[in-house]
Order: structure tokens, then C-alpha cells, then sequence
């Protein structure tokens, strides 16, 4: 996909680098290391010098482990979104927005069409990857995408000095720093039951994670976000037709970020090829019939 986009995507590659003190979450990740490499996954234990030359600017206290999954890389999500919908429309793709979807047209147990804010659009086929609102949607065709409320905070910092060229996952603290110089942190990347998008909290973040990034001891926060992230129920993606309506096409996952670029060329084959991919039979929305 970033070669697709003619570098657009702006993808900072490096992989992350996590670690805990001694202790239970120190065993965790260790065994979670063991499990990954089994899988063939990159991802391999780092000592304290391997550790200050991939985080050179963090002071991590002590170590009791600490690993680097050297694959993984970090995207501005709006400027990769931004990036994606310009393509599409280079590609011929009609973009309406803002445009709210307002109902679906049944007949014969399939849409027929969407209706929306600007009017009424025929279908062949709907892909239904509306985040946390494909449940009422799919809802309408009788089809369950049953998720959990996932809600995460992050404080974004003005732009600093490039301190981080890769992820730093520190106990509490996550931390990434965009090509733009802005630093993004929360208590963790997965979810959080907190909701709350003050500057006070925000301020918070950014002296939890000052604590191991010293360079970010008093960095004014910018913004603070709240966003909801499209966790199915049991944790596994939702991937295809659905039964009940066989013209709906069903994408529901976190992080969906992460999975995008697989999942866009397997849905891909299976909308416009009529393929059955093997590999996403165990996410079919019929699980939750």
C-alpha cells in the first residue's frame, strides 16, 4: 500500500520497543516473546545496550525485560486516510461527504439501496465499514456486529525536537512521535473505561510519559482526543457477506489500522471476485447469528 500510494502514506517503520520492570509483567512479556517467535513473528528480548541504541532519548529505569518487534512502524491515521481517499478518487471512486447514511432500502432479503442525507443511491453490493455505528446499521438488515465500548485517550503535544523514531511501549505510558514532531501518548494504545478529553488530563499523560522521555517534562499539550475503537465483542475481526443479507458486506475489527491493508485486498477478492478466502472463515459475521 505505501508503495501504491507513491509514499504518501508516510509510514515510520522501526518497529516498537516494549518493557516492564521485574516482575509478573516482565514474565508476561517474555513468554509473549516465546509465543511470537514460534509464530514467525520478528520480535526478539533486548538487553539494556541494545535498548539505549534503539531509544536513546529514554531512561527506562530498571529492566527486567524488554523486547524489539522490528516490523512494526506507526502512520498519522488522518494523513493516511487523507492519503487513501485521494488515491481513490485519482482511481474514480465518488466521495460524498458529509454525507450521513439515514437508512437501507430491503427487498428480497437485500439492499436495494442506501438512503442518505443527500438523497437516495442504488446498490449492488454495500460495504458496511461504519466503525462504532455498523451495529444499528446492520441492526437494519437483521445482522448482530455485537461490540464492545472501547474508548482510549491521547494527549498530542506540540512539535518537539525528533526525539523517538520508533514506538516506546512503557509501563503506562505509550508513546509515538509523528514526522511533524507532535508526540502522542496515552496510558496504553489498547482500550480504557476513561472518557475524559480535558487538558488537565491530557497534561497528566504527558508527565506519565515524561517520566521515562525526560524531554517531555513540561511540553504543552495541544489537544487531547477521545477515540472509540471497533472491538467485536470477542475480540476477533468481523470479515464478509452476511447470511441474512447477502449483498452486505461487513468489515468490524481493531485495529483496523493494523489489518487495513491485508484485509482491503481479501475483501477485495472476495466483493469483486467472488472468491470464498479460507483464511477469513473464522471471522464471519454468522458467529453472532
Amino acid at each position: 500500500m505505501e508503495l501504491e500510494l507513491g509514499g504518501q502514506l508516510a509510514v515510520q517503520w522501526g518497529g516498537s520497543v516494549e518493557w516492564f520492570p521485574a516482575g509478573a509483567e516482565a514474565a508476561a512479556l517474555k513468554k509473549s516473546v516465546r509465543s511470537h517467535q514460534q509464530w514467525g513473528y520478528p520480535t526478539h528480548l533486548v538487553d539494556e545496550p541494545e535498548f539505549g541504541r534503539l531509544l536513546p532519548h529514554v531512561r527506562p529505569g530498571p529492566l527486567g525485560a524488554a523486547c524489539h518487534s522490528e516490523l512494526e512502524g506507526t502512520v498519522d491515521p488522518l494523513l493516511a486516510v487523507s492519503a487513501i481517499l485521494k488515491k481513490a478518487e485519482d482511481l474514480g471512486t465518488c466521495l460524498q461527504c458529509p454525507c450521513r447514511v439515514t437508512g437501507l432500502d430491503l427487498a428480497g432479503g437485500r439492499v436495494r439501496a442506501v438512503q442518505t442525507t443527500d438523497g437516495r443511491i442504488d446498490v449492488a453490493t454495500v460495504v458496511l465499514a461504519g466503525g462504532v455505528d455498523t451495529p444499528p446499521l446492520a441492526a437494519i438488515t437483521g445482522v448482530k456486529v455485537p461490540l464492545k465500548d472501547s474508548p482510549g485517550v491521547l494527549a498530542h503535544t506540540a512539535p518537539r525536537s525528533q526525539m523517538l523514531v520508533r514506538l516506546a511501549l512503557a509501563p503506562g505510558a505509550h508513546v509515538k512521535q509523528h514526522r511533524d514532531g507532535r508526540v502522542v501518548t496515552g496510558a496504553n494504545f489498547g482500550g480504557s473505561p476513561v472518557t475524559d478529553a480535558s487538558k488537565d488530563y491530557g497534561r497528566k499523560l504527558v508527565q506519565r510519559a515524561a517520566q521515562f522521555l525526560l524531554a517531555l517534562d513540561g511540553a504543552p499539550v495541544e489537544r487531547v482526543t477521545v477515540g472509540y475503537r471497533v472491538l467485536p465483542i470477542d475480540g476477533f475481526p468481523i470479515i464478509g457477506f452476511a447470511a441474512r443479507c447477502p449483498n452486505l458486506y461487513i468489515a468490524a475489527m481493531h485495529s483496523g489500522i493494523t489489518l487495513a491493508p491485508l484485509v482491503g485486498q481479501l475483501a477485495a477478492l472476495e466483493i469483486l471476485d467472488g472468491a470464498r478466502v479460507d483464511l477469513l472463515q473464522p471471522y464471519r459475521p454468522e458467529r453472532f447469528a
